[in-house]
């Protein structure tokens, strides 16, 4: 067992780090509206962060947002620093991730780049199916509605 790691829950103490991953990442994106507020509203939502971080220095390496909509489990946000990509540390985080999922008796759905063919690959290998053709919209910008 790789013991380089630990996977544990979010606490609000990892947010500066770990949206500095984001940025590296390509995860953040002021527009999204992803702070520290709407973290801690999603998880008393019945939701969950899971953060990697390094086992000796306790560096942020790693994230997985699992949101509850009280019908399915939403993976977002999922991704490993930079730094330590292609290290297969991406595989132990989903499981973990797809352990939340079957802990909660929720279907788990995600949205992915169709060009992150690594992401595909993994999330294909993790038993995820793609739904087909799809159009995915959204409304940032509530003020315009």
């Amino acid at each position: 067992m790789n013991t380089d790691y630990i996977i544990r829950d979010y606490v609000p103490a990892d947010f500066a780090e770990m949206a500095e991953m984001w940025k590296l990442t390509g995860l953040g994106n002021p527009a999204r509206g992803d702070g520290p507020e709407v973290i801690e509203k999603t998880l008393k939502c019945g939701g969950k962060m899971l953060i990697m971080t390094q086992a000796d220095t306790k560096r942020v390496i790693g994230c997985s947002w699992l949101t509850n909509d009280g019908r399915r489990i939403y993976l977002h946000h999922f991704g490993i620093h930079p730094d330590f990509q292609g290290r297969g540390l991406s595989k132990p985080l989903l499981a973990e991730s797809l352990k939340f999922a079957k802990e909660m008796k929720m279907q788990i759905k995600l949205e992915v780049h169709r060009e992150n063919t690594t992401a595909v690959n993994l999330y294909k290998k993790g038993g995820f199916n793609y739904l087909g053709d799809y159009h995915v919209y959204i409304v940032r910008d509530i003020e315009k509605i």
